[in-house]
């Protein structure tokens, strides 16, 4: 499901919890940060950023400033505020209405997360370096209920087409890896590539998935989305280098 500038979960999420990710269109930016870019820390015109994060305030009808994050591919969880600070993690979590939780990502994953009961979110940005390191399961740790109970929406990513990497890449997983059960899920997430030795593509919705679901959660959505094929509605860093940010947004009501 999506609007004209942003696409909603479609999720069973509680009536009173709150999500959307933004599109790159129908904003206020240029060039090539055309034109929705929400990210401040990418080169774009100053007062451009501040126009779309005053639109996006607006349409989505916030009830806060949302928690900005100087996000550094870490698996750093902090408390959502709605005091306008912006704190450095890659995650944040709210258990009662007020603060929104977001993200920003250009082919990275954002991960929403909810509880079935409506009483606590959490947004992620789960870049491979992040996924890797641990940030999904702190996120699920913070929120401290059971894993079960919680539903995850995979915002949009660089798709399983478009996702290369090196043998690096997963050998940091199977190095941060739960158990034998989940190196095994792992492996599955890489495909050889046929024309590069020794690199592969990378399925970064099935590596969280992975994860998740050795966490206790099942209850997962969404992933099904490329940001790297998709330009009329992503931003992508790996397909542009220069380039905006879209946000993925949870809160309560």
């Amino acid at each position: 499901m999506s609007t004209d500038h942003y696409l909603l979960p479609d999720w069973p999420a509680p009536a009173n919890v709150r999500a959307a990710t933004s599109l790159r269109g129908g904003g206020h930016s240029s060039g090539a940060y055309a034109s929705f870019n929400l990210g401040a820390h990418v080169g774009d015109d100053t007062d451009a950023v501040a126009a779309n994060r005053q639109q996006l305030r607006e349409e989505l009808q916030l009830p806060a400033e949302p928690q900005w994050l100087e996000q550094i591919h870490s698996d750093k969880v902090v408390a959502a505020g709605d005091d306008g600070l912006v704190r450095t993690a890659d995650a944040s979590f709210a258990n009662g209405a007020g603060p929104v939780c977001a993200v920003l990502t250009a082919d990275c994953l954002p991960v929403l997360f909810c509880d079935r009961a409506g009483t606590r979110v959490a947004a992620a940005h789960a870049g491979w370096r992040g996924l890797a390191g641990g940030i999904v399961r702190e996120t699920v740790a913070a929120l401290d209920c059971d894993p079960a109970e919680l539903l995850v929406w995979l915002g949009p990513a660089i798709g399983p087409r478009a996702f290369e990497t090196g043998v690096d890449v997963l050998e940091e997983f199977f190095e941060q890896a739960i158990d034998g059960e989940h190196t095994a899920a792992i492996a599955q997430c890489f495909r050889p590539h046929v024309q590069k030795p020794l690199h592969f593509l990378a399925d970064i919705y099935a590596l969280a998935r992975a994860e998740l679901r050795r966490l206790g959660v099942d209850a997962i959505y969404g992933g099904d989305r490329c940001t790297a094929s998709e330009p009329e509605d992503f931003y992508s860093y790996r397909r542009d280098k220069t380039t905006g940010r879209m946000a993925s947004l949870i809160w309560l009501t």
